[in-house]
């Protein structure tokens, strides 16, 4: 069983920066990807539409032989895993619940920025996930919605996409929030750019490092790690535009993908 791939899945292409950690973490395991790119994005969605689409994409990917399933958008993350957890028995991770624990983990002043899309924001989740783990922790949230086109256009840097981080992030430099989780799995790629908006007294949560660092410790406390050491192979499934997907991910993972896959799934 344990060689059986760990299967990420997405409303597009932001998790594939939560297959680049886990290729980081666990090098030897092999990975399913899938973005569903034709009904992006899921954040202008109703909840009972999202665990539709997620259920759709969890049973695919169950078919392919996955034995682990993480829930690489936030969006679904915060409204769609309660469900999948109730209708699978796969092991189910999300990229919420692995943010806040790091976040808490690092915090010193118990203040913690959350910056995210519009919908991730609105859902509130990290704040709930946060308050479980501690009730004392006090958080400041801003959404970010000009950050995703800036990363699938590539603009990672300059005097542009600084300014733009700037005017996002003012309120939290100015409240000094110590810590700051990335609630949006495209904006690892901006970290650079944030490190130097925010300076080096704000620790950064990358939701993506620390969801890859949760999904193997789960595997090997399930005994589902990988025994070999061959080098994991990657599989990627859209629902449209393979073409720009593999342009993209370039971007996402630093390499070029062999092959991307097109499934119609309703």
């Amino acid at each position: 069983m344990s060689r059986r791939p760990i299967a990420v899945f997405d409303s597009g292409l932001g998790g594939l920066t939560v297959v680049k950690a886990l290729q980081k973490n666990l090098s030897n395991e092999s990975i399913i990807y899938f973005g569903d790119t034709a009904r992006v994005p899921y954040g202008n969605k109703s909840q009972a539409l999202i665990q539709e689409y997620s259920e759709e994409i969890t049973e695919f990917l169950i078919d392919k032989q996955a034995k682990m399933v993480i829930v690489a958008c936030n969006t679904a993350s915060a409204l769609a895993l309660n469900h999948l957890k109730q209708r699978f028995e796969i092991p189910l991770i999300g990229v919420i619940e692995p943010g806040a624990e790091a976040a808490r983990s690092v915090t010193q002043s118990k203040h913690i920025g959350i910056i995210g899309t519009l919908a991730t924001i609105r859902s509130e989740a990290y704040e709930r996930a946060l308050l479980n783990l501690d009730n004392t922790i006090l958080t400041t949230v801003r959404a970010c919605p000009l950050f995703v086109p800036l990363v699938e256009e590539g603009w990672l840097e300059g005097e542009v996409t600084i300014q733009i981080a700037e005017t996002y992030l003012a309120e939290m430099i100015s409240d000094n929030i110590d810590t700051l989780i990335l609630g949006c799995t495209h904006y690892p790629l901006l970290i650079p750019v944030l490190e130097k908006v925010v300076g080096e007294k704000i620790r950064i949560v990358d939701s993506a490092e620390t969801t890859a660092k949760y999904a193997a410790k789960w595997l090997q406390e399930l005994d589902l790690l990988t025994k070999d050491s061959s080098h994991g192979s990657l599989e990627n499934y859209v629902t449209d535009l393979p073409v720009r997907f593999r342009r993209v991910a370039r971007r996402f993972l630093g390499r070029e993908i062999d092959h991307v896959s097109t499934v119609h799934l309703s």
